[in-house]
């Protein structure tokens, strides 16, 4: 019989979450770079040398790899002859780890999570509840897998139940292009197939625990049919030619993950969902000894990276820009701007529209005449920093708002994550208007070029309210220009074909 003291539970998943939020796992840091090396798109090899910068520095200085810290998600597995000493439930000591995690004062982390989640969508501002998962096996140990989840690629989660007859090779190929590049690619895809549909969705979401290791499936060869799934996914999925941050490439997919359960005769469900370029999970046993133990990795098993755009790179001083620069700004651009500007998410855009609407003056220092909008609800700073880590959020979040806020208000442009979609992009067309792209899972590296930082607006909201923003070439790709030209279209489809025809001629 094992004793595990509820200290122990608490003070290991605290130990982890932290761990996380600025260590990423060193085979998904391998997986990158490699991709990297492969890589023949200028964009795409932009965005993951900034990955990886921003990783390492992240590493170094123990700060979040994204703004995002993620919904906490938590697989238990407790050994039947564990007893306990405290008299908390497992539930309450996994969310009092988190609650110390992400309150810690050295290295705060960003709370998103929000109770009564249908009404008023208030944060929790600890990020509590964690989601649970909890299952009774044999032993005397408890063996836990965490993880924390960002909201951009988590949105992104699919789920179908096809029939016995259908292909989930095809499924994957059909739906992959329909989630955009929101999720942050390059990642791994994990999928649940078989048991119900809750089942499946669970699978997946598991099956993100494991380490990167196709590149060993493929050179020893797949024994069964699972292992074969993985590699046509793989294989067909970077066919599709997305791209890192969905800007054209090689490189889509790292990995796929796939576990199955048995199911019912008239029934194939499957769950697909995608870990970021933020992945983060860790994986630890308590077994009375204590608090888990997570070993820091060497700084040495980083790759040298250096990245410097400025010789090809606009330089755009944000306080005295105009209708008629923008207009001169080509899709795929890069920019590095200098200057200040406003940031706003969906509760921002949310009450600044209900005020123009009932004629309401906008607060003292919002004024978005000639200006930019940053789409980021950043992390608070410590010690001696302007900001916390401050990447962008998913752009398409916002379509819905941007024609109304471009006409009643003088913005002209936005900065965000991934692709804007037809709404959004009809509005820039229309208003001739610009959307600029950052990297995202690059936060600590953008929040560098953050000069100075104040709430002027909104306080309430939280990580929602509007900040100003004086950056110093602060670097952006031009991703919808003021024709309504999209990167996020015009990319893919380019080296979609471009891959096709290297396949066609290897094949021949």
């Amino acid at each position: 019989m094992t004793l595990i003291r509820n200290e122990d539970v608490i003070q290991s998943v605290a130990d982890a979450l932290q761990y996380i939020s600025y260590y990423h796992p060193l085979d998904f840091v391998k997986a990158v770079n490699e991709a990297y090396e492969k890589e023949e798109s200028p964009a795409a090899k932009d965005a993951m040398a900034q990955i990886l910068i921003n990783s390492r520095l992240c590493a170094e200085g123990k700060r979040p790899i994204c703004q995002d810290t993620g919904i906490v998600t938590v697989f238990l597995k407790i050994g039947m002859n564990v007893s306990w000493e405290g008299d908390m439930s497992v539930a309450d000591m996994v969310n009092e780890g988190v609650r110390r995690a992400y309150l810690l004062p050295d290295n705060v982390l960003r709370a998103s999570i929000l109770e009564d989640p249908a009404g008023a969508r208030m944060n929790t501002r600890d990020n509590t509840p964690a989601v649970i998962h909890t299952e009774i096996v044999p032993g005397d140990s408890i063996q836990v897998k965490l993880a924390a989840k960002g909201g951009g690629s988590e949105n992104k989660a699919k789920m179908v139940m096809l029939n016995p007859s259908d292909s989930i090779v095809e499924w994957v190929e059909r739906t992959l292009p329909t989630m955009g590049a929101g999720w942050c690619p390059p990642g791994m895809l994990g999928i649940g197939v078989g048991g119900t549909a809750e089942k499946a969705a669970v699978l997946a979401k598991e099956s993100l625990m494991e380490p990167i290791d196709i590149h060993e499936l493929r050179e020893r060869g797949p024994v069964n049919r699972i292992e074969e799934l993985r590699l046509e996914i793989m294989d067909r999925a970077n066919a599709l030619g997305i791209g890192a941050q969905g800007l054209g490439g090689l490189t889509t997919v790292l990995d796929v993950k796939i576990l199955d359960y048995p199911t019912h005769a008239a029934s194939l469900p499957v769950a697909m969902i995608p870990n970021c370029a933020a992945t983060r999970h860790a994986h630890f046993t308590l077994d009375g000894r204590g608090v888990a133990e997570l070993t820091p990795p060497s700084l040495d098993e980083w790759p040298e990276i250096t990245w410097d755009v400025g010789p090809r790179a606009r330089k755009v001083d944000l306080d005295t820009l105009s209708a008629d620069e923008i207009a001169q700004w080509q899709p795929g651009e890069t920019l590095l701007l200098s200057g200040t500007m406003l940031t706003g998410r969906d509760a921002a855009h949310k009450r600044l529209l209900s005020m123009l609407r009932n004629g309401e003056a906008l607060p003292d220092g919002v004024d978005f005449t000639n200006k930019f909008i940053y789409y980021v609800g950043p992390v608070d700073p410590v010690r001696d920093e302007v900001i916390g880590p401050a990447g962008p959020t998913t752009a398409t979040r916002m379509d819905k708002f941007t024609d109304e806020l471009l006409e009643k208000t003088g913005l002209i442009g936005m900065i965000g994550k991934a692709e804007r979609g037809p709404v959004g992009i009809e509005a820039i067309r229309k208003h001739k208007a610009v959307y600029l792209m950052a990297v995202g899972g690059a936060a600590f590296l953008v929040s560098k070029a953050i000069r100075k930082a104040r709430i002027v607006a909104f306080e309430d909201l939280g990580m929602e309210a509007i900040h100003e923003f004086e950056v110093a070439e602060m670097p952006v790709t031009v991703a919808v220009d003021v024709n309504g030209t999209s990167v996020h279209q015009t990319g893919p489809a380019m080296w979609k074909a471009k891959i096709a025809e290297e396949h066609a001629i290897e094949v021949t």
